[in-house]
């Protein structure tokens, strides 16, 4: 559980950031409690209209996972090119609330991951555009249990 929260919208709709750090956010259906992400404003479990922001949390545990191993077509926009791609992992996270979210993971060696191992939220950053470096949340194989807060 998250103490003492105190959400910073950071980027946009999809993260905040307490004192643990970045937190994904979220909606919930005030109807019959069913999680969204990214937050939407209708509820496809029981067609409620009543849904409020949610803090998901910054945790979770690895329920599927691959290595994407090739540089994906447009629209993705890392700004490298096949000669300069780097492979990275790609899985689903189970969040306490039940939710499973699709993310980056930090990790793409196939001998560190393992279905059910604790992962912790962190940004990283994905590319480059012209302008600046490209971020975005990812998950990482969590070190310990105290890093899930």
């Amino acid at each position: 559980m998250i103490s003492n929260l105190s959400v910073e919208h950071v980027t946009g709709h999809l993260l905040g950031r307490s004192e643990a750090g970045p937190v994904l956010l979220g909606s919930r259906c005030q109807s019959c409690g069913e999680h969204y992400f990214p937050a939407t404003s209708s509820c496809t479990r029981c067609c409620g209209t009543q849904l409020s922001e949610s803090v998901l949390g910054n945790h979770g545990e690895l329920w599927s996972w691959t290595v994407q191993g090739f540089l994906p077509k447009s629209p993705y926009n890392s700004g490298e090119s096949a000669e300069d791609f780097q492979p990275y992992g790609v899985g689903y996270v189970q969040l306490p609330c039940g939710l499973k979210v699709e993310s980056r993971l930090t990790c793409a060696d196939p001998q560190q991951l393992r279905i059910g191992m604790p992962m912790q939220l962190v940004e990283v950053d994905y590319g480059r555009s012209q302008e600046r470096v490209l971020r975005t949340f990812a998950f990482a194989p969590a070190s310990s249990p105290q890093e899930k807060q």
